[in-house]
């Protein structure tokens, strides 16, 4: 179905405060847009860079369509927006990922089925709603293996490894939940990631798919520490990667973006591990190493307009800055900022917490090699 394109000077609606709606924002407005966001929280990243900010809950449906009135287009910043949300919405905006895109992938069973009922390549796991259930479960996949919650899962939340020595009626209790999902155990060779641009050609009506260069990452306590691209991997692996992305995207119906995140096994089998319909931590590599950033890509995917060039302009090294930076006091940006090709960005984000993503930085470098030895570099100004 033919689309008019959203033009520049046009309103978009960002649900979610933030660091992927403020990098977000600052693409919008960068390109002429102007940016009303919702989030519960005063002074959101994202709410620092919008032209208006409502501070209610998800909930608040009068103020949600409030909200609506004064937008042309809405997305997202983060999954877990209540579906009464969504539903309200949907009838008075264009909301982009759709309400049936979000819902399938903020809670990890329907997720999982999802991606086996369209015979995509997922560990093997069983669906558990009780202890009864979760031991059948641990039988049929073996140790070790995870139990993870199905709702509000991220940066290694609500997951449980179990072993052989596991005892089952206290992992159980410690999940706390109605519904989880257990998972086989997988010794991987490398995790990677792909972002994918779903975008509606406003022209011909036709959609069209644009990837981002696969990265590798390297998670230390179950947060993303650093992402690197091009990937170190064979092409061949980099191109099936992305081709099972971009049939993700294609099957979920996503306008918008879309990470995938896979596991590479020892025997050269990729897994899908996780899926976000928005920007993702992965991705921010892209903000300077890239023609078009994943946040200008999202910003052309959901207003109909032409998707951007992806190409990497350089070698290129991410690493998250978490609160712990600040335990010594304020690092010393300037410091920091004097390394050759190394970008700061930083969240606004007013309280240092362990664990707490406030910034983070990319080092483009003519070779990978050089990127680590600046980065090792960057580590030590940072430890003080």
């Amino acid at each position: 179905m033919k689309t008019e394109p959203i033009l520049p000077g046009a309103t978009i609606g960002c649900l979610g405060g933030g660091q992927l709606g403020r990098m977000f924002a600052l693409a919008a407005r960068k390109m002429g847009y102007r940016v009303h966001s919702v989030d519960p929280t005063p002074d959101s990243p994202t709410g620092q860079i919008s032209d208006r900010e409502f501070n209610v809950p998800f909930t608040d449906i009068p103020t949600l369509l409030e909200f609506a009135s004064g937008v042309d287009v809405v997305t997202y910043e983060f999954e877990n927006i209540p579906v009464i949300a969504l539903d309200a919405l949907a009838p008075k905006v264009a909301l982009r990922p759709g309400r049936d895109v979000l819902y399938t992938t903020q809670n990890r069973r329907r997720e999982k089925e999802f991606l086996e009922k369209n015979h995509f390549p997922v560990a093997p796991f069983r669906v558990v709603q009780s202890e009864e259930e979760l031991r059948a479960a641990v039988t049929a996949l073996g140790c070790p293996c995870v139990l993870k919650t199905a709702d509000f899962g991220y940066d290694g939340k609500g997951q449980q490894k179990i072993s052989a020595e596991s005892d089952l009626a206290v992992v159980w209790q410690k999940h706390g939940a109605p519904v989880g999902v257990v998972e086989s155990w997988i010794t991987f060779a490398a995790e990677l990631s792909v972002v994918v641009a779903r975008g509606l050609n406003s022209i011909t009506g036709e959609h069209v798919v644009q990837s981002f260069p696969p990265t590798v990452n390297d998670h230390e306590n179950h947060i993303l520490a650093t992402s690197i691209a091009p990937a170190p991997l064979a092409s061949s692996i980099l191109a099936r990667a992305q081709s099972i992305a971009a049939d993700i995207a294609t099957r979920l119906d996503v306008v918008g973006l879309l990470a995938v995140e896979f596991f590479l096994t020892k025997r050269g089998d990729l897994l899908v591990n996780e899926l976000a319909p928005r920007p993702h931590n992965s991705g921010h590599y892209s903000f300077d190493a890239c023609v078009t950033s994943q946040f200008e890509q999202q910003l052309r995917a959901v207003c109909g307009l032409p998707l951007g060039d992806t190409r990497l302009l350089s070698p290129v090294l991410m690493r998250n800055l978490l609160g712990d930076v600040w335990a010594n006091g304020t690092p010393d940006w300037p410091a920091l900022l004097a390394l050759p090709g190394l970008r700061l960005h930083l969240y606004g984000k007013s309280e240092p917490r362990v664990g707490r993503k406030m910034g983070h930085y990319c080092v483009l470098s003519p070779s990978l090699e050089q990127a680590w030895e600046l980065d090792a570099q960057a580590q030590k100004i940072l430890r003080g």
